[in-house]
């Protein structure tokens, strides 16, 4: 922010101090200095102001912060224009429409006539060229100059080129294009809010004025504009288009909508006297400014020696909050205060931002670099327990973490539906090709990264992502916001198993998997499951179909395997305590069978059958092949598995291991219906 030394001089007195010292308590309280030099009889002052602090982008919020940090008082113009106002209402000259109230939520118009186009007096030139704005006429040089006084954009339109006289706040609309003020076209969507006359774009809201309704020599009549967009809007917009501006710059961090009437009146009252002209009564409003109803804000005294490490007098913080703006709405003696933040500092929300406050005030010089600092043991909590086991599980399995975001294009939220009917939650605004809507799911965005990889010739990327999903609108309610714990591989199923079972056992050596039928659209067929831990509904398994109608256009290269899981439904199942067992000693020998058995039966019933059977030597039974086809009857599948067996304490003999197979194959025959191939 470039600030002009005898400009902040009008709102605080600063006739003791000097520029150097100025700057130098900008700095230690958070404002940085980045330059001070002279400027053809001035000074400009160049400091650095943090995107949450927009309150300090105008000349009166940096003054605000050196009248608290000198302890002087600041005085900002009253900008009364009452008596300056004729008896016609502007309400019967123009009119205003805000169509996209998400866009912009409110629009105050008021118009001058019979102005003079001229040059702008000598000392708001000079201090306008302090700051590196060059002036150009007495309309547009107020304009900046209200913008840099207070941080609240404006515009003026040569009110005798608007169509119709009147103000459209709307969308743009498919393939129409406005050319800006530096005589460039740009193409406008439905994401970019425009203001528009009767027929026409005449400005990109919030970003740039169009080159058709610009002051020039012969304009008389003016409409001001002065309005609050949507900050992620307006981000989005000029990002775009490559368009920034200062008008841009401030909306994208924020304006004090309370403070949005007093801009309008401001710059009405500079131009009737720099330009002459009547202007007409009231001002014309579209939408609407709400009252300024902060959360309150409770600070406790010692908290502040607790968080700084210092003394801080009570009174010095009572003192140091009052000066800051903040209103004092009760007091509990010696113990705390509570508090309401003026609409300026909207980033004032916790009681730590206000011991900050406290901090940078009464100087952070004052706290010493060499406190010791108390270190409190701490344990970490379930959630991050398990947390590190299922990454450690996963990394070590060779995914890689993904952070996508939580809001995807509306396109996404059909490309794979586990939850039949979930509700849609959208977002105002809209993130432009970010998206608009809540995810339900993680394996969309997922499977978008994949594909990208895919894309840029990195094949094979297995991924896994740790984050919440939006069925619901109430964050309290863990059934509408859960947490989910999704990967996508290009493995098989029975590997995908093999992962998922490591993670449960991570976090409970005793957990147990099991699988039943499941299947979306999505799933190639009979290759997905819902996935259960401790007989409880945990997720889902699935080998994505590649031709699925959701999924044809995106021409996925590979073969890919999605998994998502709950994670409350894996912490409440979780188990701190550890086990262990010697390694064994003895050779294991391993057997092989291969089974023809119905369709209907599945592995899970076979697991269960043969560790029920199989005795207490039997070690592991895996999973080795299925087949259909060729001298497999219709209706019958075979089933490959390998059992393994093993004793502890000695090496078991072929004749133990038979017999174990033959209580097996008894079991699966009698139980099953199988018979061995």
């Amino acid at each position: 922010m470039k600030l002009s030394w005898h400009w902040l001089q009008e709102y605080v007195d600063l006739s003791s101090t000097s520029p150097d010292e100025v700057a130098r308590l900008l700095t230690m309280s958070g404002l940085n200095r980045d330059a001070v030099e002279p400027v053809a009889g001035d000074v400009l002052l160049n400091v650095e102001v943090t995107s949450n602090r927009a309150d300090c982008l105008g000349h009166i919020g940096v003054a605000r912060e050196i009248s608290v940090l000198l302890d002087l008082p600041l005085k900002v113009p009253a900008s009364d224009i009452a008596k300056l106002e004729t008896s016609e209402p502007a309400a019967k000259a123009t009119s205003v429409a805000v169509e996209c109230p998400e866009l912009c939520s409110a629009y105050i118009a008021r118009v001058i006539e019979g102005l003079k186009i001229g040059t702008s007096p000598e000392w708001m030139r000079k201090r306008l060229e302090t700051i590196g704005i060059t002036p150009i006429n007495n309309i547009v040089d107020v304009t900046n100059y209200v913008l840099m006084e207070s941080g609240q954009p404006l515009h003026a339109f040569d009110f005798d080129k608007l169509s119709g006289k009147r103000i459209v706040v709307r969308r743009g609309r498919d393939k129409e294009k406005m050319q800006a003020i530096d005589h460039h076209d740009y193409p406008l969507d439905a994401a970019t809010c425009v203001i528009a006359d009767a027929a026409n774009p005449v400005a990109i809201g919030g970003v740039m004025g169009g080159a058709g309704t610009e002051i020039g020599p012969r304009t008389v009549n003016v409409l001001i504009e002065a309005a609050r967009f949507e900050p992620m809007s307006i981000r989005a917009t000029a990002r775009r288009l490559k368009l920034h501006s200062d008008s841009s710059y401030r909306f994208e961090r924020g304006i004090d909508d309370q403070r949005l009437d007093w801009a309008s009146r401001r710059c009405c009252e500079l131009i009737l006297q720099t330009a002459g002209g009547k202007l007409l009564a009231g001002g014309v409003l579209a939408g609407g400014i709400p009252d300024w109803s902060p959360v309150p804000i409770k600070l406790r005294f010692a908290q502040v020696r607790r968080v700084l490490g210092i003394d801080v007098s009570i009174d010095d913080v009572m003192r140091i909050l009052t000066t800051l703006g903040l209103t004092l709405i009760s007091r509990e003696g010696l113990v705390a205060a509570t508090w309401s933040p003026p609409s300026w500092r909207r980033d004032l929300v916790r009681e730590v931002d206000l011991i900050e406050e406290i901090a940078r005030v009464n100087g952070f010089e004052h706290i010493p670099d060499d406190r010791s600092i108390a270190v409190v043991a701490s344990t970490p909590s379930l959630n991050e327990r398990v947390t590190n086991k299922v990454r450690g599980v996963l990394l070590a399995t060779g995914l890689s973490e993904a952070m996508t975001y939580s809001f995807v294009p509306e396109s996404l939220t059909t490309v794979i539906e586990p939850v039949a009917g979930a509700t849609k939650l959208g977002i105002a605004p809209p993130a432009g090709e970010y998206g608009q809507v809540m995810r339900s799911t993680l394996i969309p965005s997922l499977l978008r990264c994949r594909r990208e990889n895919e894309r840029r010739g990195n094949l094979n990327v297995e991924l896994f992502e740790l984050s919440r999903v939006f069925l619901g609108t109430d964050p309290n309610d863990p059934t509408q916001q859960p947490i989910r714990l999704a990967f996508v591989c290009g493995r098989s199923f029975r590997e995908a198993r093999g992962i998922i079972e490591s993670i449960a056992r991570a976090v409970n050596a005793d957990a147990t998997v099991a699988l039943r039928p499941f299947d979306l659209p999505q799933f190639r067929a009979g290759r997905g499951a819902e996935v259960l831990l401790n007989d409880l509904r945990w997720g889902w398994i699935g080998e994505i179909d590649r031709e699925a109608e959701s999924l044809r256009d995106w021409k996925l290269r590979e073969e890919v395997c999605a998994i998502e899981l709950d994670w409350q439904t894996l912490l409440l199942q979780s188990h701190s305590g550890r086990t262990w067992r010697t390694i064994p000693r003895f050779p294991a020998i391993e057997r092989d069978l291969n089974f023809v058995l119905d369709e209907a039966v599945t592995w899970q019933c076979m697991e269960t059958v043969i560790r029920h059977h199989a005795g207490p030597h039997l070690a592991t039974v895996s999973f080795v092949d299925q087949y259909r086809g060729q001298h497999i009857p219709q209706g019958k599948k075979s089933y490959v598995v390998s059992l393994s067996y093993q004793a502890d304490d000695r090496t078991l003999t072929a004749g133990e291991v038979d017999e174990a197979q033959k209580r097996v194959i008894a079991a699966c025959q009698h139980d099953l219906a199988a018979a061995l191939r």
